[in-house]
């Protein structure tokens, strides 16, 4: 970045400010850019699915095979294996939206002309975990165990010691009441954050060494166009990874809370 600070002009580097985007439709109005992108990553998700399964065969093409794989991945990688074989399968269609879902809200962020990931805006994982995944877990515990016995079960572990229960329970009580559908919002929009940020830093970086710079800094800003592209490939990894780990966590949740055990 040294040759930012030597190029001619001054360079302003991208910030938070850079993801509250203006309305559409101009002042007064409230639709924006996100909005209108988590709408249509709905439209696209039940789409393909839709499509996927209109016309079934006992042999797939490959549409049919994406969209069988995308639904087995779900189905026995993330909610069989989190929430156990006995207790999964009213889940899975809970699961496979949320993978999904967050899947194509982070991939907008590398898509042409989108741009945007649309859990950067930290209000969409948060919607997800506080009003979605925290009262399914929590409903399907209280209902299977009763709310003395949930409560009893998660916030004292088995074989823990009288003494150490006056500070256990508070602390248990936070972690799973307060806490993790916190953390489970803030893992996926911090990567979101952070990934775009560094995005735009040599995306933006590049344009300016390339059109304000003096033109022996010119060639400099291929290196900044080459981190770049080498990031775009590890950023749609991280979006892949984060929406599997948010699923994953959700399912997990969900089997923790109707294990019989802490």
């Amino acid at each position: 970045m040294g040759a930012l600070v030597r190029a001619q002009g001054e360079f302003v580097a991208p910030g938070a400010e850079d993801f509250v985007l203006p309305p559409l439709f101009g002042e007064g109005t409230v639709v924006t850019k996100p909005m209108v992108l988590v709408v249509l990553s709905v439209v696209i998700v039940a789409g393909f699915f839709i499509i996927a399964s209109r016309n079934l065969k006992i042999v797939p093409g490959k549409f049919q095979f994406i969209a069988e794989s995308v639904y087995d991945f779900g189905r026995n990688n993330i909610a069989r294996e989190q929430i156990g074989s006995k207790d999964f399968r009213p889940f899975v269609p809970l699961i496979l939206a949320l993978f999904t879902f967050i899947l194509v809200n982070n991939l907008f962020g590398i898509i042409p002309l989108v741009q945007f990931p649309t859990m950067s805006h930290i209000g969409f994982p948060l919607a997800l975990s506080v009003l979605v995944v925290y009262p399914v877990y929590h409903f399907v515990g209280f209902r299977r165990h009763g709310f003395a016995g949930y409560l009893k079960k998660e916030t004292v572990p088995a074989g823990a010691p009288a003494f150490v229960l006056p500070l256990l329970i508070p602390i248990e009580f936070l972690q799973k009441f307060v806490i993790n559908p916190i953390t489970l919002a803030l893992r996926v929009f911090a990567a979101m954050f952070a990934g775009h940020l560094l995005l735009l830093v040599f995306t933006l970086g590049g344009t300016f060494l390339l059109t304000e710079a003096s033109a022996a800094l010119k060639p400099v800003s291929i290196v900044s166009f080459a981190f770049a592209i080498l990031l775009t490939f590890l950023e749609a990894l991280i979006q892949v990874l984060q929406a599997y780990i948010f699923a994953l966590l959700s399912a997990n949740y969900i089997g923790a809370a109707l294990a019989t055990e802490h």
